[in-house]
């Protein structure tokens, strides 16, 4: 474990009251990554050009998850990632930037995780991701103590975590420090598509105890093999005690013991990058959960910041200049 991360101390213990108002903090345990952002015009051109618009920023779901926290009123926000020695300052830096407590671990070998979005200029602005995770999926146990936890009101694990060896074993201790002092746990699956390699029932598996479950359209359709979300999200909620289902421009629904309770709609909004928009729909969530709120005003408050995410280039809120280097990024 890096220096940051053993040496965290927020005191206080655990929340006095987990159900209602907290004074506790957010612990995000995640991806960070570089993520290079390419809005293009039309169909790409196979073979040769396509004029695109290229930006390298800062992302990762547990980091943008994180970040939105902040943004959305959380006043104690902590990540643990894994980083590359290439980038580590740069991804420090910009946490620290947006607000977060960064405890970040420097992998000496593996350099930080890239992701390419390639992102539809057109009005969907659709995205699709080349995923190249580095070193964030290197987290592993003897990266976690159960230390970290002291101060902790709520803790939320990216799904990514979920698809390597050392971060399902990290999973694994997590979940037991968590159970051990009572400290709600929450989960987004992350990627359908990654789950459909890691399968279903072993996913399932992994999260037992889980708290809240987030999982987008997709996701909650794959978890269950049913075709309709909401169905999906009741099913769920048999297994988790809440699940809240994120449907993107339909909004969100809110499910608990087995059935739908609250069908929230989305804002209007116009998309330029619906990258991280599911991401900042949870860090939102878990803000206003900390906050006070119920879990239908909760979902409110997620489809609200994942409609000002998907007005945004990039996965992150605003927080001044997080390009590296200077301009637009260059060719390789």
């Amino acid at each position: 474990m890096s220096d940051t991360a053993r040496g965290v101390q927020a005191g206080g213990g655990e929340a006095a009251d987990r159900g209602g108002l907290t004074e506790g903090a957010l612990l995000v345990v995640g991806d960070v990554v570089t993520d290079v952002v390419a809005r293009h015009r039309g169909p790409l051109a196979a073979g040769t050009d396509t004029v695109a618009a290229i930006r390298t920023v800062p992302g990762g779901a547990g980091a943008n998850v994180a970040c939105w926290a902040v943004h959305e009123g959380c006043a104690d926000v902590r990540l643990l990632g894994r980083v590359g020695f290439d980038a580590a300052a740069w991804h420090e830096h910009e946490l620290t930037a947006s607000g977060v407590r960064p405890l970040l671990v420097t992998d000496p070998k593996v350099p930080t995780g890239t992701v390419i979005c390639l992102v539809d200029g057109g009005a969907s602005a659709e995205r699709t991701f080349l995923t190249d995770s580095g070193a964030s999926l290197r987290l592993a146990p003897g990266d976690w103590s159960p230390s970290l936890l002291d101060g902790v009101a709520r803790l939320h694990l990216s799904g990514y975590l979920f698809f390597s060896g050392p971060s399902r074993a990290l999973v694994s201790a997590v979940l037991e420090s968590t159970r051990a002092c009572g400290v709600p746990v929450s989960v987004d699956p992350a990627s359908a598509g990654f789950l459909t390699e890691l399968g279903v029932d072993r996913f399932l598996e992994l999260c037992a105890g889980v708290d809240v479950l987030l999982p987008s359209r997709d996701e909650a359709c794959l978890l269950t093999g049913l075709p309709d979300p909401a169905d999906a999200a009741a099913k769920l909620s048999r297994h988790f005690p809440l699940v809240v289902a994120k449907l993107g421009s339909d909004g969100a629904v809110v499910a608990r013991s087995g059935s739908v309770r609250a069908h929230v709609p989305a804002l209007r909004a116009t998309p330029r990058d619906t990258t991280g928009a599911g991401d900042a729909f949870t860090g939102a969530f878990l803000a206003a959960l900390l906050m006070g709120a119920g879990p239908e005003e909760a979902v409110g408050a997620g489809c609200a910041a994942g409609a000002k995410a998907v007005e945004r280039v990039g996965g992150r809120p605003p927080t001044g200049s997080t390009r590296r280097g200077e301009g637009e990024t260059r060719g390789r």
